[in-house]
């Protein structure tokens, strides 16, 4: 997938909210008063950006140029999700990411390296769309991928309590339902995982750019759930 992606260097966010929104289906009180809930496959992101630093001129550009390229809910953007407490780093602690050229020291064509995460977890088995388990294998991280979050083509999820261990495979529930199929031996992006989003609204990054010399705008964006429905029914 292509597609514009929030840039996580130069529009830093003093501070990050990201949470899934659960859909749950009632079944109506009981005699006793107890309403039961149950799990749904739907579901959603939530995504707010507090306090984006817009001091630089460059770093105003940037913001004016991927609202113009939005144009409010309309278009979509690839956001970072900051989970460096969370990451399964095989140290314990945050390693970044680095660049690498291949080991005959080749580069890609313009000269540009090879991007090296320091987490490497693949799926050990396909991914149907809609499926709530996978398999995790590690190749290289931290033992232990309980409550961690990873992507894969923009599409964010979260683990939950593993239900089975068997060497270097986790077996964990996601959240939300895999919204794409996700074929066995994809690498994952567990380092610095992305989340396809919409504005939250049409405004949503409105700000004050002509007046003060520093302004820090927050803004929030859901995940693009339309477009994975979309693709699920062939229609992109």
């Amino acid at each position: 997938m292509s597609t514009l992606v929030w840039p996580r260097q130069l529009l830093m966010p003093a501070r990050t909210t990201i949470n899934p929104v659960p859909f749950t289906r009632s079944g109506g009180r009981s005699l006793g008063g107890i309403e039961p809930a149950t799990r749904t496959d739907r579901g959603y992101w939530s995504i707010g950006l507090e306090k984006v630093e817009l001091h630089t001129r460059q770093q105003r550009q940037v913001w004016s140029a991927i609202r113009t390229a939005l144009s409010g809910r309309s278009g979509l953007i690839a956001i970072p999700i900051w989970s460096f407490s969370t990451a399964p780093f095989a140290s314990g602690s945050y390693e970044p990411v680095t660049l690498t050229t291949h080991g005959d020291g080749a580069t890609f064509g313009d000269g540009s390296q090879y991007r090296q995460g320091a987490i490497a977890v693949r799926m050990a088995d396909a991914v149907a769309i809609g499926a709530t388990s996978v398999r995790l294998e590690i190749v290289h991280a931290d033992a232990n991928l309980v409550g961690v979050r990873f992507s894969h083509d923009h599409a964010l999820y979260e683990t939950g309590p593993a239900t089975l261990v068997d060497g270097d495979t986790w077996t964990v529930p996601i959240t939300p339902a895999a919204r794409a199929a996700i074929p066995a031996g994809a690498d994952l992006e567990f380092d610095e995982p992305t989340c396809l989003c919409r504005l939250a609204e049409d405004n949503g990054m409105d700000a004050s750019l002509n007046n003060v010399r520093y302004d820090t705008p927050s803004v929030a964006f859901v995940e693009a759930v339309d477009y994975w429905s979309d693709l699920a029914a062939g229609l992109i």
